[in-house]
């Protein structure tokens, strides 16, 4: 078994590594845009009708899901060591199930205990479905070449929002949201599994082959006397970033209405998800020279410029817009980074347990973050809030700028 340097710091000339699959990245792509879709992004419409049935406020059952948010956050860890103990495909086929399990005893749940557990339920399983998950699987595949198939899976999986708030919205003119949760059972169960389990049964025999050919093994930047304290860098660096995008995403539409945009705030809003797309449409064609350490730094600073910008730019309509743009491309870039730099800096030997370590965290911070900047903004106005997030965003670059100066000073004295 041969190890190989990722390609960067350090200029090696490696041999060709054989592409991942289009068919599994394909595969992946589909079923993370049902996993996110039916799991999450389809949650906030169905919301109100969730509320209405339980006797709950929409808040509660906000409150509800942001704490579920945080349980999937603390259960990223054990997830990650389960899929480099079992295999990342084979959790993702269980979570297949698990997801359309959870799906089926939300719309079942007759009290509030029971619908709150299954929302906690849906949570896990996400952990066990989504880009945690399927990052995996293609390192587990051909750790080489994950790095520019993870940007491939991230450019199909950025449709998730843009197919499934649409269809949650026009499900909810004609049925109940149990019936919508059945329908994503069923969905879950019939698309989801068959090709999770056909990725898990195909890595049999493609790790016989790989190993008949002397299988590459990627070899992390940072030398182990700092890996621990690179883990904990990126780790607070990731979550500074799932704090400042969970906070802005959450209160978006409402804080743009409130600094004085009124209905032109749904417009600007808009304008994420289009950009989020587009930052990875142009890593995919310009950036394979671009190494996962820029990626992850120019992701942070492009969230905090957007902080900035909104901060400043008050009621200034091309403000407004360049803060939803930048925010958008510094969301696209910051998924891919969540699986390309762990890779680079840490390699690819218990992958799964480093990244569920990170996820843990960001998660964490991503759920907590609508509840702190919400108590900010009414507490001490907008632009407290705002000043706060972009200094949490400024640490978040500084510890990236921090663990690749030290990746570069450990190849500097790698012989």
């Amino acid at each position: 078994m041969s190890k190989m340097k990722p390609d960067a710091p350090a200029a090696t000339t490696v041999p060709l590594t054989p592409a991942i699959p289009a068919r599994i990245v394909a595969a992946l792509g589909l079923t993370q845009i049902i996993g996110y879709g039916t799991l999450y992004y389809s949650f906030s419409i169905l919301a109100p009708g969730m509320a209405s049935d339980l006797g709950l406020s929409v808040e509660q059952v906000f409150g509800v899901f942001s704490a579920s948010l945080f349980v999937g956050g603390l259960s990223a860890t054990f997830i990650g060591r389960w899929m480099d103990r079992f295999g990342a495909a084979m959790i993702m086929t269980v979570g297949s199930v698990l997801s359309a399990l959870a799906l089926l005893l939300c719309a079942w749940s007759p009290s509030i205990a029971v619908f709150a557990a299954s929302v906690v339920l849906l949570e896990v399983a996400s952990g066990m479905v989504q880009y945690q998950a399927a990052f995996a699987t293609l390192v587990e595949s051909r750790p080489r070449a994950a790095a520019r198939s993870i940007t491939y899976l991230t450019l199909i999986a950025g449709f998730a929002s843009t197919l499934f708030w649409p269809i949650a919205a026009n499900l909810r003119e004609h049925f109940t949201w149990r019936e919508i949760y059945v329908a994503y059972a069923v969905l879950n169960l019939l698309v989801c599994f068959p090709l999770h389990y056909r990725i898990m049964c195909g890595r049999g025999s493609e790790a016989s082959a790989l190993a008949r050919e002397d299988r590459e093994v990627v070899v992390g930047a940072l030398p182990a006397e700092v890996r621990r304290r690179g883990l904990r860098l990126v780790s607070l660096a990731f979550a500074l970033q799932g704090f400042a995008l969970s906070a802005m995403l959450t209160h978006m539409v409402p804080m743009l209405g409130a600094i004085g945009f009124g209905t032109a705030a749904v417009v600007i809003g808009s304008l994420f998800g289009p950009a989020q797309v587009l930052s990875r449409l142009i890593n995919m064609a310009f950036g394979k020279n671009v190494s996962p350490p820029a990626l992850a730094t120019l992701s942070a600073a492009l969230i905090v410029t957007a902080v900035v910008i909104l901060s400043l730019s008050g009621t200034w309509l091309p403000g407004a817009a360049a803060f939803a743009i930048c925010l958008g491309l510094g969301s696209g870039i910051n998924s891919i980074a969540q699986g390309s730099l762990p890779l680079w800096l840490f390699g690819s030997l218990g992958y799964g347990a480093i990244t569920g370590r990170m996820a843990a965290t960001r998660l964490a911070a991503g759920a907590v973050a609508p509840f702190v900047l919400s108590v900010l903004m009414e507490r001490f106005g907008i632009d407290v809030a705002l000043t706060v997030s972009a200094l949490l965003g400024a640490v978040g670059v500084a510890a990236f700028v921090a663990v690749t100066a030290a990746a570069k000073r450990a190849a500097a004295v790698t012989p």
